[in-house]
């Protein structure tokens, strides 16, 4: 291949950037971004940057000397993939061509319907989402998050450090409930109870009130939260319609196969807008996590660079984090429904511990909360091991 183009300037983009490089690619290199800026990292935003601890210039990816020597496009999003002709639309009305695509597109913040309009309600993706939120988590203020993800529990725990009264309401028995369990999800729930944050579980959100601002949250049950302010926390959904006549197989995200490979040999997908084939559930999973925008590009590139064979690289079992309240979460690998997991250093109720998740005898996914050595040894042995089916 002569010319490659990333389709997407943000960690997971910039990632396959760096690996086209490393392994050797010297050809043309365009990388194409909807938002203005250069890449950025987007788990401050809704810790410190949120809470104003640091500034925007902290949040860069690239360092002042690194040069990928890439065409950068920025501020235009993409708008067709043409996989015949080996182009991509542009919305300024240009196009790039290249002989081969790395999709990067990421995911956007799901919004409440019919909240566009009403102010003081916010979701959070974007450095621009952070510094609107910003501005309205006044101290007394009442905040009222609707979803126990990583990102609802992030911002309730920022918000309450910024001296809010916040309140939580989850739809799942516990926070986190489909990584975690209910065993350990509820654990979760203890740290938020534990901070002075007030936490609904197994409650629907009915609708919002308010005519021009938002001041309150209707619940299923019938009751009702007054809020000043609102936080949508309920995933992301992938950014892949303009995908839709490329020929490309899309679901919940860019089906690729173990290597990030599409089924058009000269197009690979990665980051949250993708969906790779795991073996052990037989499902294409997106794994919208950071330490996968930062890893399987490299895997990707070498399918791409390949002609699309899947070059064998293990893929590290899935690994987030999250510090709340004080607290860092870490999980890794997949827990499925009926794993047992088991304390195996700290206690529950000391909000310090370490639990293996085990199936068929082999571990599976670790938890731990404050046990940051201890996990990374899990870690290593999580990844020598391999997962039951």
């Amino acid at each position: 291949m002569r010319s490659i183009a990333v389709i997407g300037a943000s960690l997971a983009g910039l990632s396959a950037a760096r690996a086209l490089r490393a392994q050797g690619f010297s050809g043309d290199l365009t990388i194409v971004g909807a938002e203005s800026r250069r890449p950025y990292d987007r788990p401050p935003l809704s810790k410190a940057f949120l809470a104003g601890d640091i500034d925007e210039e902290a949040l860069a990816l690239e360092s002042d000397d690194e040069d990928l020597q890439a065409n950068w496009l920025l501020g235009v999003a993409a708008t067709d993939l043409d996989t015949a002709g080996r182009s991509v639309g542009l919305s300024d009305g240009s196009r790039v061509h290249a002989d081969g695509f790395v999709i990067a597109t990421g995911a956007r913040a799901r919004r409440w319907p019919g909240a566009e309009n009403l102010a003081g309600v916010h979701v959070l993706r974007t450095i621009e989402d952070a510094v609107r939120l910003r501005t309205d988590l006044r101290p007394g203020a009442r905040l009222v998050v609707i979803g126990a993800g990583f990102i609802g529990g992030e911002v309730a725990s920022t918000a309450r450090a910024l001296g809010l009264d916040v309140t939580i309401v989850e739809a799942a028995p516990t926070p986190l409930l489909g990584p975690l369990g209910p065993e350990l999800g509820a654990a979760v729930a203890d740290l938020h109870i534990g901070n002075g944050t007030v936490l609904h579980c197994g409650v629907g959100v009915a609708g919002l009130t308010g005519t021009d601002r938002v001041t309150g949250v209707d619940l299923s049950t019938g009751g009702h939260i007054p809020a000043d302010v609102v936080v949508v926390g309920i995933g992301g959904v992938p950014n892949i319609e303009w995908l839709r006549d490329s020929g490309l197989e899309l679901g919940n995200g860019v089906l690729c196969d173990l290597g990030g490979a599409t089924c058009v040999p000269h197009v690979v997908a990665v980051g949250d807008c993708s969906a790779w084939f795991d073996p052990v559930s037989g499902a294409h999973r997106r794994v919208e996590h950071w330490s996968g925008a930062l890893e399987r590009p490299a895997i990707a590139v070498s399918t791409l660079l390949s002609g699309g064979f899947y070059q064998g690289a293990p893929v590290k079992p899935p690994y987030f984090w999250s510090d709340q309240y004080g607290s860092r979460i870490q999980f890794a690998g997949l827990a499925h429904p009926g794993d047992e997991p088991t304390v195996e250093a700290g206690d529950l109720a000391g909000n310090s511990f370490l639990a293996v998740y085990r199936r068929a005898g082999q571990p599976v996914a670790v938890l731990g909360v404050d046990q940051v050595r201890l996990f990374t040894r899990w870690r290593r042995q999580l990844s020598k091991v391999p997962t039951p089916a």
